[in-house]
Parts: C-alpha cells; structure tokens; sequence
C-alpha cells in the first residue's frame, strides 16, 4: 500500500527534522498536516509553498504541543489520521538539582505527554479505516542517558515505553507504532550553535563537530533529515507491516557501545 492520498500529522513540523519528514510524506503524495505552536503568516506560507512544490494538499494547524486539550484539538481539526508522526520536542541542560520546574514541565509535557495525547485522539481514526500507522521521533537519549538532560532523557525513555505499549494494545491490527531513534542530526539549530561553540572551545568548526558535538557518535557524521524522513517512509510501507514496536536508532554506532 502507497501513502499517496494518506493524511500525515506531523507535530512540531515548520522547521528541522519534522519538516523534513513532513516533506518527505509530501514528495511521496501523501496529504500533511504541518503544525506548530505559532500562527503565522509564513506557517500557512510554508504549506502553500509545499503544497505547490509537491501537488498535493498541505495544511497548517497551529497548537501548543504542551497542552494536552491543544494536542487532541490538532488530530480532530485534521479531520482524518492515517499516520501520526510525534515529534514536538524542545530541550533545556542543567544539573538536576538546578534544573528549573518549569523547563521540567515542558519538557515533558512536549517531548511526551502531546504524544499520549495525539497517539489517544488518532487511535479511534485509524481502527475505523482499518489501517494506521504511529511513528514517535525518540532520540539516542531514548536509549542512552547523558549528564544534565534529566527530562529530555527521562522524555525520551518514555517515549520508548509508550511506543511498545502502543504496539501491544494495536498488534492484532493493521496498526503499527514505532520509534526513531536518531542521534545528532544536521538540522538549522544545530548548524547555527557550531560558530559559537567553536569559539567557546578555540577550535575550527570541523574540530568541534567532530570532538565536540559528534564525541558519542562513532560515524563522525550527523544524521540527515531526509534520512529520517525515508526512515519514516519506510515504516508507513506495507514492508513494514510486522515491523512494530521497535526503537529504531539511527545514530552512527552511538548506541551500539
């Protein structure tokens, strides 16, 4: 079965990875639905333009990923939910007992709890077309921990537990739900802190990428939104049709220590 002609709901998705998942669907027919916590012109802007680019039809829906209330909005508003790709995230690093409430919430409420949310409202959609699929973006951190990232990695942990929970309670279904697990990807934030660290370090920008930024990750080389796009692809494919419940990573060796 093709994704042309399927409804995507991509979270967090006017920039970075979720773009550029978003565009993959898009490249391969499916009808996307882009969303963020903003309502700007260039939001509804950034549809039409890859509603134009791809000839398929691409809408904007803005809601906050932190509400619970705004998340289950989004999946209604889009009316039909035949894939669901969870990737709202934000991030914040302190030493746990320095660690503002308020960035813990957050993080939480984005990276997590909006995928329980959206993940509940889009279940139903997909049991009455008889067909879906739930596709959670996890991280590295979602397997691994690291120092002063206690609630993107406790976020991302539980990312990986919903994900299976998912995938037991759909597996006698043409449901699947599964979670990518990239390591450092090439996204425009990433790019635009490489000046800035390698002056805090008084490196080259190669040295800091390779020693600094890319230091867990054996490959040396960052992973591309369009690589996690066709990895999404690919689990919305009927080759992957027994292919659920996994944590995926996609992370040059990371996890493989």
């Amino acid at each position: 079965m093709s994704v042309e002609g399927k409804t995507v709901v991509v979270t967090g998705s006017n920039s970075g990875i979720g773009l550029g998942v978003a565009r993959a669907f898009a490249g391969a027919g499916a009808k996307v639905v882009l969303n963020s916590f903003t309502d700007r012109d260039e939001d509804h802007d950034l549809a039409a333009d890859l509603a134009k680019e791809f000839g398929t039809e691409v809408r904007y829906i803005q809601a906050d990923m932190s509400k619970g209330d705004d998340a289950r909005a989004l999946i209604e508003k889009a009316g039909v939910c035949d894939i669901l790709v969870n990737n709202a995230g934000i991030q914040h690093v302190a030493p746990i007992d320095e660690f503002p409430v308020d960035k813990w919430n957050a993080i939480i409420a984005i990276n997590m709890s909006s995928a329980f949310h959206t993940t509940a409202a889009a279940l139903p959609m997909m049991r009455k077309a008889g067909w879906g699929r739930v596709i959670n973006v996890a991280s590295a951190h979602g397997l691994r921990a690291s120092p002063f990232k206690s609630a993107y990695v406790t976020a991302k942990h539980g990312i990986v537990g919903m994900t299976k929970t998912v995938a037991l309670e759909t597996a006698k279904e043409a449901i699947t739900c599964n979670a990518i697990c990239p390591g450092y990807v090439l996204t425009p934030l990433v790019e635009a802190q490489i000046p800035d660290t390698a002056k805090e370090y008084d490196m080259s920008e190669d040295e800091v990428i390779e020693k600094v930024i890319l230091a867990k990750q054996p490959s040396k080389e960052f992973v591309t939104v369009e690589q996690l796009g066709d990895m999404a692809l690919f689990l919305a494919s009927d080759a992957a049709a027994q292919l659920t419940g996994q944590a995926i990573a996609m992370d040059g060796g990371w996890t493989a220590a």
